[in-house]
């Protein structure tokens, strides 16, 4: 490949930057992601222009000629940043830094661009290219990372041990960036990362949360997953998944492995969906298998249960891990709780009544529901698996002919509260949840049709049971 990049660098940006450096004979150049995505031919949403001198005058000289309005400055970190025509644009002077043990923010001094690109993560991540008008699209390449790039290896271009002490964040990065561009970690570095993984509780959960979730959202997260346990990175923030992992033998009875069960349902998932919370539910339908697993002599292993539990850890682990604890959480709650459910279905005998529960409790997360179950049938008995996913489509085409006959998706019973208080004349009470109850009951098993004239029907019904008068 050529070293000259300069018939890539048509953005407005650069050819605006050019004029200004070396109108002003200053040193400036594209440096990092844009340059690896670039090379890659991936597309790019972020621009980082480093400069040697001062990186917040050419960030406003830049957005004056492009007839920016808005430049975010911060002084503090010497970085301006501005967006044009959809990408953001950053600008830095060239540093050099410095770590203390105790954490990852780095002692900051102004810097050469050989500076800059030492203190770069990866050899990948090190590239730069020239903006100076006499060698404009020049590739600066010290570390050999564009070798690296074509081979698909993740190096640091120090030693990975100071670059991993220094910022522990960037042992994440590395599984991260090996799980979206399916590259391998170079030995040397993989080696590093296992023995200063206990390095990442320096990190706060948040960060950590934003690499994981970028792993997750991968186009097959089970690499960074198998990573993250191999160089004890998911010991230090998901014990809970680490517990997944092993097979126990007893009397020669085994069970499966449920941390590879658990990321062959999420590359499952991943294949159908890049939506991440769905991808959470595919990661934590297990979670609670290690704290109810039994052993039967007759029926052997045993989970019972697993799938409550399960529910009830859901917001613990959102909880410490930093995630968000909204809506977002409830939809992986359910689902958890649920996911057991279209399987229960595919194995008996499928009653209408059994249907019109599921739709009723899933609601508008049914379709993600049964995408979930649909990824968790796994087995190396092909054969086995065929014959679910066959049983699996009958109960999906149930699904489709209940809900269309009976409505009962987010239903609400077509007798409201305050028509039974008016009709019996009675206060807020348990009789009126007791009745309305009763009403719902009847539609999901059937008895009585989901509309209003069999519900009124039915409540004088259960009111006369339970002794109750209308009022005349």
């Amino acid at each position: 490949m050529s070293t000259n990049l300069s018939q890539h660098l048509t953005h407005p940006v650069f050819k605006v930057a050019s004029q200004i450096v070396s109108e002003k004979n200053l040193q400036a150049f594209v440096i990092g992601g844009y340059v690896r995505d670039l090379l890659l031919e991936r597309p790019s949403k972020d621009i980082d222009i480093v400069v040697v001198g001062n990186g917040l005058e050419l960030a406003q000289e830049c957005a004056e000629k492009l007839r920016v309005k808005k430049v975010s400055l911060f002084e503090n970190f010497g970085t301006a940043q501005f967006v044009y025509k959809d990408l953001e644009v950053e600008f830095v002077g060239a540093r050099k830094e410095s770590y203390r043990r105790d954490s990852r923010k780095p002692i900051v001094e102004n810097g050469t661009l050989q500076d800059d690109q030492n203190r770069r993560d990866f050899t990948i991540n090190a590239l730069a290219i020239s903006l100076h008008k006499d060698s404009f699209g020049e590739l600066i390449d010290p570390f050999g990372g564009l070798e690296d790039l074509e081979n698909g290896i993740l190096r640091t271009p120090l030693d990975p041990a100071t670059t991993y002490s220094d910022d522990p964040l960037r042992m994440m990065r590395a599984v991260r960036f090996a799980s979206q561009l399916d590259f391998k970690i170079e030995k040397k570095s993989l080696e590093a990362i296992r023995e200063h993984a206990d390095r990442l509780s320096i990190i706060s959960k948040e960060r950590i949360a934003d690499e994981l979730n970028k792993i997750v959202l991968s186009p097959t997260p089970s690499r960074g997953f198998n990573l993250l346990l191999s160089t004890q990175l998911l010991h230090q923030f998901f014990p809970e998944m680490v517990k997944l992992y092993g097979v126990e033998t007893r009397n020669g009875k085994s069970h499966k492995d449920n941390f590879h069960h658990t990321l062959e349902v999420l590359d499952n998932i991943s294949e159908k969906t890049d939506k991440l919370w769905l991808r959470w539910a595919a990661i934590l339908h297990d979670i609670a298998k290690p704290p109810t697993k039994r052993f039967d002599a007759k029926v052997g292993w045993t989970f019972h249960g697993h799938e409550d539990l399960g529910a009830r850890m859901v917001p613990k682990i959102f909880r410490r891990l930093k995630l968000p604890m909204d809506s977002k959480m409830k939809y992986v709650r359910k689902l958890v709780r649920l996911h057991l459910r279209p399987i229960a279905l595919v194995k008996g005998s499928v009653t209408d009544s059994a249907i019109r529960r599921l739709l009723f409790e899933a609601g508008d997360d049914i379709e993600d529901l049964m995408l979930l179950c649909n990824a968790d049938i796994t087995s190396k008995n092909e054969h086995k698996v065929k014959r679910y996913k066959e049983n699996f489509l009958k109960v999906e085409q149930k699904l489709r002919d209940v809900e269309e006959k009976d409505r009962i998706r987010n239903f609400q019973p077509p007798v409201t509260g305050q028509e039974i208080m008016e009709t019996f004349g009675l206060p807020p009470s348990q009789e009126i949840g007791d009745i309305k109850s009763k009403i719902k009951e009847a539609i999901l098993e059937g008895e009585i049709q989901n509309n209003k004239e069999e519900a009124w029907e039915y409540m004088f019904k259960v009111a006369g049971e339970m002794g109750l008068e209308t009022i005349k």
